[in-house]
């Protein structure tokens, strides 16, 4: 089968998926697999509102029901978080994707957890990367390819491994296609089209087990976290064709100073004397060398018809 297929099983079957398995993957225990801003408590979610409210504005704000999308069953960033909102939901893998009015659509980490296909280059054409099994044991294979996506390029080196994230698009579209308007908020990791086809020579598919990030993709299937970069261009040009005006991506450390700066400064000088829980949670969602720059925001706005 295609990479693509397996990563689909992998995740998100119903009976053996990663993430249809109700078992602890989130959070410092080491029975989890990673942490990522969510771990750092309610901060984050107050990060969430403050940034809203500041870019739409507190009376839009208090129109707007606040979805997120793909949270884990424990909660969604709103959950005992003081808000501006008229109501908040939270859609979970396999419910139905119905949204209407006026929103804040928000996700975290939602899109990179999405399948994608994998293709090599070698001897001057494009190969599907797929997984073959004997004797119980899962291993690469090249799959000819039927009709060429026209994304893939012709000028990269011998054996360049590209992870093309269809799916990611793909579900933005269904999102996208409801009627509501309002604000898109999605914070994941991911890269542009050009650096995803000359700076990442082996892919960037990862799968993370235990707090151990590893490139052996086929290891512990449905068993471990396997996630993609996103392409920002693809996903923001799938917003403009939606009209969503002005696509702004920064990083998630840009996003909060730019547009929180009131909370975080509450923080900051509030417990300037001692080194609390919110102020470490703090440290982790901004500070470069922890999630600031290994998340970017996509957000854009689409105004009432």
């Amino acid at each position: 089968m295609s990479f693509e297929s397996f990563m689909k099983l992998a995740l998100y079957d119903e009976e053996l998926g990663y993430y249809r398995k109700a078992k602890s993957r989130i959070g410092y225990g080491k029975e989890s697999d990673f942490y990522t801003a969510t771990t750092s408590g309610s901060l984050f979610g107050e990060l969430i509102a403050a940034a809203v409210t500041e870019i739409i504005g507190t009376k839009m704000a208090s129109k707007c029901t606040f979805v997120e999308i793909g949270c884990e069953p424990t909660g969604g960033v709103m959950a005992n978080v003081v808000h501006p909102f008229s109501a908040t939901s939270t859609i979970q893998l396999g419910e139905a994707m119905e949204l209407d009015g006026m929103c804040v659509v928000f996700s975290n980490e939602l899109f990179d957890a999405q399948p994608c296909r994998r293709f090599i280059f070698k001897t001057g054409i494009w190969r599907e990367l797929g997984v073959g099994c004997a004797d119980d044991r899962l291993f690469e294979v090249e799959l000819p390819l039927g009709d060429t996506p026209p994304y893939l390029p012709s000028d990269v080196a011998e054996g360049y491994i590209l992870d093309a994230p269809q799916a990611a698009v793909s579900l933005l579209h269904v999102i996208l296609n409801q009627p509501w308007h309002g604000l898109f908020i999605a914070i994941d990791y991911g890269k542009p089209w050009e650096e995803l086809i000359r700076a990442t020579p082996q892919g960037t598919v990862r799968a993370y087990f235990r707090h151990a990030q590893s490139n052996d993709l086929l290891a512990h299937p449905g068993g471990q976290d396997l996630t993609c970069h996103v392409c920002w261009d693809w996903l923001s040009a799938a917003l403009t064709r939606h009209e969503f005006s002005g696509p702004i991506l920064e990083s998630q450390e840009s996003f909060f100073i730019h547009h929180a700066a009131s909370l975080l400064q509450d923080v900051t000088t509030s417990e300037a004397k001692h080194l609390s829980r919110r102020k470490l949670a703090l440290t982790q969602l901004i500070h470069p060398s922890y999630l600031g720059q290994k998340f970017q925001v996509l957000h854009a706005i689409r105004s009432a018809p």
